[in-house]
């Protein structure tokens, strides 16, 4: 039984909660899977968001708060359309409902499609170090980098391929149009640093009726690895 659920993103495994799973140990039960193509679950579980939601449906038959980073928050919005009172509030960092245009959904999964090819031929190592070496995580300092880097060769080419195809955001619907449904309070979580989801928070937090939008000083895209003390404040119950 799990009453708060933390998901990770694309690359990591639930591992990179730790720190933050820990902190909150006396105020929370929490749960940190490896999601689908990844860690312990890579070649186990069905890489796609209705398998995300059965599994997160069985975490618990109480009402519980889910956390997700980037990819992690793209299955936690899915999964609080799906799951309904199941899910009693989100925190998502450095996460989109999906693209809202289905031409520019249409080239997302052709371009992940395109990396998944890619990963399975050049294997984790290459890959790896292409991944760390993106803008998105320019600024990031080198102890946090180099644990993420760690987590990260967790992984198998494999499962991270099988990842992109199914849980990528060209295959995510797009949930944009449905977010002035979600009655639930939404935490947007940013780094002062990640200009490109700064915007997309703010766009959201337009729509969604209980949201606010926490910009972090000096973090970027990964603020759970960058500044987790901010997360678990964020995450506190009462908050």
């Amino acid at each position: 039984m799990a009453d708060l659920v933390l998901l990770h993103g694309f690359t990591q495994t639930g591992r990179s909660w730790q720190p933050i799973a820990h902190a909150l140990a006396g105020r929370y039960r929490a749960a940190a899977p490896d999601l689908p193509g990844h860690g312990a679950f890579a070649e186990r579980r069905p890489a796609s968001f209705p398998a995300c939601d059965a599994y997160l449906r069985a975490i618990s038959e109480e009402p519980y708060v889910v956390c997700g980073y980037s990819m992690g928050g793209r299955v936690a919005l899915h999964a609080a359309f799906s799951l309904g009172a199941r899910v009693r509030r989100l925190v998502l960092i450095g996460a989109s409902p999906g693209l809202a245009d289905r031409a520019e959904r249409a080239a997302r999964a052709a371009s992940d499609a395109a990396l998944a090819d890619r990963i399975e031929a050049i294997g984790m190592d290459a890959f790896a170090a292409e991944w760390e070496s993106q803008p998105l995580f320019a600024g990031m300092p080198r102890g946090v980098a180099e644990l993420a880097g760690e987590d990260r060769r967790r992984n198998t080419a494999a499962g991270l391929a099988a990842a992109l195809r199914g849980l990528g955001t060209g295959v995510m619907p797009s949930s944009w149009e449905r977010l002035p449904d979600l009655d639930v309070p939404v935490d947007l979580v940013v780094g002062e640093r990640d200009e490109k989801f700064r915007g997309i928070a703010e766009k959201m937090a337009y729509s969604l009726p209980r949201a606010r939008v926490t910009v972090v000083p000096d973090a970027g895209h990964a603020v759970q690895l960058e500044a987790p003390d901010a997360v678990v404040e964020l995450l506190n119950p009462g908050h």
